[in-house]
């Protein structure tokens, strides 16, 4: 059998593939070794002589398979692990994490209308735990409702005192009234 190796060669560079990937039909060996041009390689490529390989199957399914296994918590004991736990997950991003949950609650809840600008200023930077943040709008909000019916009350005793001042002052408008009117009529009649 005669040497092919550089019409192997350059069939793999006329079919942009490895050397590997060629395949040189046995039956037309003597063809093939007279080829000694690009251009007898693609006529011999035409021809059916010269085959590119089919690529090899590279199957992920077992990766898949693992992956799954992986994603319910198999395969990731003491034994799997390279990294501290830090390395692996970082406690920062899970400060992150905790972090926007609570500030897009709170955005949430500003968009409601459960809280007002200014108690989503003062709570953006002091959420470090829902449950307690969770208490401090209950209590928050207890407050402001507590001191709007206080104000409420004020204005309506005021505005009540104000009333009465007003009946009082009229009162006593009317009483002067009479007392003058009386005086003036003793005045004519002497």
């Amino acid at each position: 059998m005669s040497n092919l190796s550089s019409q192997k060669r350059l069939a793999a560079s006329v079919l942009g593939v490895g050397k590997r990937k060629i395949y040189l039909d046995p039956s037309h060996l003597s063809e093939i070794s007279n080829a000694n041009s690009r251009q007898n390689i693609r006529k011999l490529r035409a021809d059916g002589f010269i085959i590119v390989k089919p690529q090899v199957v590279h199957s992920r399914a077992r990766v898949r398979d693992h992956d799954a296994a992986k994603a319910k918590g198999r395969h990731t004991g003491a034994g799997k692990r390279k990294g501290t736990a830090e390395a692996r997950m970082p406690t920062k991003v899970l400060w992150m994490r905790r972090q926007r949950v609570l500030r897009r609650m709170l955005r949430k809840y500003r968009e409601d209308g459960k809280i007002n600008r200014h108690l989503y200023h003062e709570l953006y930077m002091k959420a470090k735990n829902k449950r307690v943040l969770m208490d401090h709008i209950h209590k928050a909000k207890a407050e402001q409702t507590r001191t709007k019916v206080l104000a409420d009350q004020m204005e309506a005793r005021r505005s009540k005192n104000k009333a009465a001042r007003e009946r009082r002052a009229g009162r006593i408008a009317e009483k002067r009234s009479a007392i003058s009117a009386v005086a003036e009529t003793a005045e004519v009649k002497e």
